[in-house]
Parts: structure tokens; C-alpha cells; sequence
């Protein structure tokens, strides 16, 4: 049986667990102080063409979006993202849980409309009783989104633009990156370092054991950002177990680095899933995915047989005979294991 429940139900790339081994025995400093960390920095700063670029590793997704937005907002501010946005609908609660509101707009294939966004924050600035109110201090999206879509180059030099213009922090949330830099045509990491204030480098998601790479890309962090982290309970003491894996992730293999590698490969299969499940089986996208995460309307009879062959997660009913279904390709998944799902599957 082939598992495309998640791209983070598996351990991690060969080439991570060999470069942990390797490095295993060497000592060094703490806290992100070490030699693994610095040179992964480096070769961060190089992929992103920023070379003032400021580089904090953290151990996961929510961990970093609840800390990282606590320690740039202040008290009085909240974010602005797209209601299927991951912090407003699965962590938790754990951005509000450290004060900061969230605040929810329309999502259109989980992509914030810039016109929208535009007249909500018109709207808000000019309300007079705008003082007693949770006042915006930044615009979250991911990139890829929750649905696997994505926004183009100037969809996110437009947000880049409504955020200057009000004040606003942009953070791209990075869980997927990889799979996101892979399918777009135009969104490279250069260019996300240009837009955005800060963005992350996913790396549980994309070939790592754990672990996600901040980037303040204009040297722009708060002062003591250090000391901020620690005080969430963010901050590694061994550090460099993630500095470590991201050293092996972006160090060149070839013309790219295995980051870029892992995302190009796990889009190229699921471009054969969609293969098989559109045009073998007949199935319709559920919402039209370039990246690794792909949805499809399934019959509510076929799900039993399905489920014989192939792990996946469940989405939303459709209607009383339909139901959405989510398909993830990783770093992990093989084309044989895609061939052979398409052999069993069109033999059924």
C-alpha cells in the first residue's frame, strides 16, 4: 500500500541522516552557535540572494508561526490572513493564545484577493473607533496554500504593495516551500526575500526529521530576537540537529541543491497521480493543484476499495454521493510506487 496521507509521515532524506551521522561525533557550540548552523546560513543566504539575511532554526510549523508572529507583533496588533489559512483553522488556537487575534478574510482557492484585502484595511483605517479595535500589524499566507494553489509574482508583489502601504508586515508561511518553488512559474526564493518581510523554509515537511528555517531577509529581525525565541520555549539547545539538515538540503547537488531537487520530484509525481486519477479513473480535481497536494471528488462507493490500496486524508463531503479527497506526494514517494498504484487501481 502506498501512504499519501501527508508529505510528514515519514522520516527523512538519506542524504540528512547520512550528514547527521557524519557530523555526529564533532563537538560544537549550542543554541544555534555552531559551525553546521553557520554554514547553512551561508548557503540559505546564497539560495535567497540576501546576503544580510537573518537565520533562526525552530523545530516545527506552529511552533514557529505562534513565536515568530508573537515576537514581531506588538501587544495591540493582530494578523490578517485567508480563513482557511493554517493558523486560523488547524493550530490550535496557538497564535491567540499569545494575544495576537486572528483575523479572517475571504480565501478564494486558499489565496487572499488583494482588492479585498485593500478595501478591509481602507475600511479600517477609516473607522473613527478604529483606537478600540484590534489593529492589523501583518498579512499571513502560505505559500503553496492549504489547497495546494499558488500565487503568481505579481499577486505577491501586490500584497507587497498593500502592506507597504498600510504599515504591514508580509509573512509567507514556508511548510511546503519546496513543493511551491517546483510548480510555479514565476515565484523563486530570491523573489520571496525581495517581497516579504519574513518567510520560513520548511523542512518537516520537505526531507528533514524536523526543523524550519526563519528568514528575516533584509538583516529587519527585532533586537534580541534570540532571547525572544527562548522565551517561547523555542529555542534549541542543540540547534544545530536542524542547521545540520538544512547544510545538507540547500548544499549544491549539481546545477541546484537537494531542496529544489526533493520539491521538483514530488510535483513530477503528482503529476502522475493526476494522471491516473483524471484521466484512467475519471475522477474531477477537487480544486485544481500544480503542487504535491492533490484533491479530487471521489464516489462514496469507491472509498472502501480505495482505501485497500492507497492511504489518504479525507477532506470535505461534497454532496450525499461525493466526497473530497487529498492526495500528497513527498520527498518520500517513488514512481514505482506510483506505478504500481496505477496498475492496481486501473486493474480494479
Amino acid at each position: 500500500m502506498i501512504h499519501l496521507e501527508s508529505d510528514y509521515n515519514n522520516g527523512a532524506h538519506e542524504a540528512v541522516l547520512r550528514r547527521l551521522l557524519e557530523t555526529n561525533d564533532e563537538r560544537t557550540q549550542s543554541y544555534g552557535d555552531d559551525c553546521f548552523s553557520d554554514e547553512a546560513r551561508r548557503l540559505i543566504r546564497e539560495a535567497c540572494q540576501a546576503p544580510e539575511a537573518q537565520i533562526w532554526f525552530l523545530a516545527g510549523g506552529t511552533q514557529t508561526n505562534a513565536t515568530i508572529i508573537d515576537c514581531v507583533l506588538q501587544p495591540y496588533e493582530g494578523v490578517l490572513c485567508p480563513d482557511t489559512a493554517h493558523i486560523n483553522v488547524h493550530e490550535s488556537g496557538a497564535v491567540e493564545f499569545t494575544g495576537h487575534k486572528v483575523i479572517a478574510l475571504p480565501s478564494h482557492e486558499g489565496k487572499l484577493d488583494v482588492g479585498e484585502l485593500k478595501s478591509w484595511l481602507a475600511g479600517f483605517f477609516a473607522d473613527e473607533t478604529a483606537e478600540h479595535m484590534v489593529r492589523p500589524g501583518m498579512v499571513y499566507i502560505t505559500f503553496p496554500t492549504e489547497y495546494g494553489t499558488l500565487y503568481t509574482a505579481d499577486e505577491l508583489t501586490a500584497l507587497h504593495a498593500v502592506c507597504q502601504q498600510y504599515g504591514l508586515l508580509l509573512y509567507v508561511d514556508g511548510a511546503r516551500l519546496a513543493y511551491g518553488l517546483a510548480a510555479s512559474k514565476d515565484v523563486t526564493l530570491p523573489l520571496l526575500a525581495r517581497l516579504a518581510d519574513i518567510f520560513y523554509i520548511g523542512g518537516t515537511k520537505c526531507g528533514a526529521l524536523c526543523g524550519e528555517a526563519v528568514v528575516f531577509p533584509k538583516g529587519n529581525a527585532p533586537a534580541h530576537m534570540l532571547t525572544r525565541i527562548k522565551r517561547h520555549g523555542a529555542l534549541l539547545a542543540k540547534s544545530r540537529v536542524v542547521g545540520v539538515q538544512f547544510e545538507a538540503l540547500f548544499s549544491p547537488v549539481g546545477s541546484t541543491s537537494l531542496y529544489m531537487t526533493i520539491g521538483q520530484q514530488a510535483v513530477a509525481l503528482s503529476m502522475q497521480l493526476r494522471s491516473l486519477f483524471v484521466e484512467r479513473l475519471g475522477y474531477q480535481p477537487f480544486i485544481d493543484s500544480p503542487t504535491n497536494q492533490q484533491f479530487y471528488i471521489i464516489p462514496n462507493s469507491h472509498l472502501d476499495a480505495l482505501r485497500r490500496h492507497v492511504g489518504f486524508e479525507v477532506w470535505c463531503p461534497v454532496d450525499e454521493g461525493h466526497t473530497a479527497c487529498r492526495f500528497v506526494t513527498s520527498w518520500a514517494t517513488t514512481e514505482q510506487e506510483i506505478m504500481t498504484l496505477t496498475k492496481e487501481l486501473s486493474t480494479e
